[in-house]
C-alpha cells in the first residue's frame, strides 16, 4: 500500500504539471497567433509593392523574436514534463520490486499432495462466493475428487446475503425464523431489521397499502414492541405520511439504500457467529497476509547476509511479525522467543510456569552437563522450584 501511495504521488505531480503547462501554453500560443495576425493586418494596409518603413521592419523583427522566445520557453517546459514523467517509471522500479522468487519457497508445490491442497482451497473459495460453475470447472480440469469438497454452510449464507442486496428478503427471513431462538439469546437485531425492511417495502405502495402494512406489523413485528419500542413507534409514525409520500417525511431515511446494506452486513456477521464459521474466506485471508508480509520480506531479504540466505527454507515460520487477524491462540516461549508449533508445543511445568518443549529440552540438557551425570531434575527459570522433567505437561489451546 505504501508503494502504491508513493507512485500515486508521482503521478499526481505529472498530472498537475501537465495541466499547468497545457493551460499556460494554450494562452501563450493564442496570444502569439493574435500578435501575428495583427502584424499581418497592419502590413496588408500598405499599398502593394510598397517598401516597408524602418518602423515596420522593426515591428516584424520584434514580433518574430518574441515568438521564437515563447516557443523556446515552451520547449523547455516540455522537456521538464518529460523529466517528471520519467520519475514515475523510476518510482515504480524503486517501490515495486519484482524479484519475488527470492522470498518464495519453490519446493512447496512440487508434489501432487500440495497441488491438490491448493486446488481444493481455491475450489472451496469459489463455492463460498457462490461461483459454482467456476468451482465445478476447476474440479473437472484439475482432476480433483469432488467428494473431498465438503459443503460449506457459508455458501448458503452468501447467497442470502446477495439476495438481500437484490431486495429479496424471503430467504433471509426464512433463515432467521429457523434460528429465531438462538438469535434472540444472542440479543441480535437481525430479525427485526429484516421485518422492518419488509414493512417499508409494503408501505412504498402508498395509502392503498396501509391495511396490508398494519396486518404485517401485527403478525411479524408485534413481538419486537418491547425490545425495539422507539423503532416500532417510528414505523407506526410512517403510516401518517402515506398520503403525502414518505420521501418528504421525517422518516425518509428508512427508504435509503444504506438500510439494505446495513441489514445485509448484520445478517452475514450474526449468521457466521451463530454457526461458528469465519465470514472471510481462508484463501482471501492468506492472500491478504501475503500482501502485507511481502514488502517487509523483500526489505529484509536485501539486508540479510549471504550466510543466512537459506534460513527460511528450513523453518515453518516467518522471520517477521505480520499484523493480521488471529484465528487461534498463539503462545510465544519466554525463553527462546519463538512461537509454539506442533513439533514444539507449550509445556506446563509443575510450578505452573509455561515454556516451549525445545526450551525444556535445552534446560534438561544443561542440567545434565552441569552435574556431569544423568539427572532428570531441572530448575524452573522463573522460580527456585526444582522438578522432574517428566512432570511437565503439554498444553492444548
Amino acid at each position: 500500500m505504501e508503494a502504491i501511495e508513493k507512485v500515486s504521488a508521482e503521478i499526481e505531480k505529472v498530472i498537475t504539471k501537465f495541466s499547468a503547462i497545457n493551460e499556460h501554453s494554450s494562452k501563450l500560443i493564442q496570444n502569439e497567433i493574435i500578435a501575428l495576425e495583427n502584424m499581418k493586418a497592419t502590413l496588408e494596409e500598405q499599398p502593394p509593392e510598397t517598401q516597408l518603413t524602418p518602423q515596420q521592419i522593426n515591428m516584424v523583427k520584434c514580433t518574430i523574436t518574441r515568438t521564437k522566445e515563447k516557443l523556446h520557453r515552451l520547449a523547455i517546459d516540455h522537456r521538464d514534463l518529460h523529466g517528471t514523467v520519467s520519475k514515475v517509471g523510476k518510482a515504480i522500479d524503486r517501490n515495486f520490486i519484482m524479484e519475488y522468487h527470492q522470498v518464495v519457497r519453490s519446493d512447496l508445490f512440487q508434489n501432487d499432495y500440495n497441488i491438490q491442497l491448493l486446488d481444493e482451497n481455491i475450489a472451496k473459495h469459489f463455492y463460498r462466493q457462490g461461483m459454482e460453475d467456476i468451482a465445478d470447472s476447476l474440479i473437472r480440469e484439475s482432476g480433483l475428487p469432488k467428494e473431498i469438497i465438503n459443503e460449506d454452510p457459508y455458501a448458503e449464507l452468501h447467497k442470502i446475503f446477495e439476495e438481500i442486496h437484490h431486495r429479496n428478503l424471503a430467504p433471509a427471513i426464512v433463515w432467521t425464523e429457523k434460528y429465531s431462538k438462538q438469535l434472540e439469546d444472542r440479543h441480535s437485531s437481525l430479525e427485526f431489521k429484516l421485518h422492518r425492511l419488509a414493512f417499508m417495502q409494503i408501505i412504498r405502495g402508498g395509502l392503498q397499502s396501509q391495511n396490508e402494512a398494519i396486518n404485517y406489523a401485527r403478525i411479524h413485528l408485534s413481538k419486537f414492541v418491547n425490545k425495539f419500542q422507539k423503532d416500532f413507534q417510528v414505523l407506526m409514525g410512517c403510516l401518517l405520511y402515506l398520503k403525502n409520500g414518505l420521501n418528504s417525511s421525517p422518516y425518509n431515511y428508512l427508504l435509503r439504500d444504506e438500510m439494505w446494506v446495513e441489514a445485509a452486513d448484520v445478517f452475514l456477521k450474526d449468521s457466521c457467529e451463530l454457526l461458528g464459521i469465519n465470514k472471510e474466506s481462508p484463501l482471501s485471508t492468506i492472500v491478504s497476509a501475503g500482501c502485507i508480509a511481502l514488502p517487509a520480506l523483500l526489505n529484509l531479504k536485501q539486508v540479510m547476509s549471504r550466510q543466512v540466505q537459506g534460513i527460511w527454507n528450513g523453518r515453518e515460520e516467518l522471520p517477521i511479525e505480520i499484523d493480521v487477524d488471529r484465528y487461534h491462540s498463539i503462545f510465544a516461549c519466554p525463553i527462546l522467543r519463538q512461537q509454539s508449533t506442533e513439533d514444539n508445543p507449550p509445556m506446563r511445568l509443575k510450578c505452573g510456569h509455561v515454556i516451549s518443549k525445545d526450551a525444556l529440552n535445552k534446560l534438561s540438557s544443561a542440567s545434565i552437563m552441569n552435574n556431569n551425570h544423568y539427572r532428570s531434575m531441572l530448575k524452573c527459570p522463573y522460580c527456585p522450584m526444582e522438578q522432574s522433567v517428566n512432570d511437565a505437561k503439554q498444553i492444548y489451546f
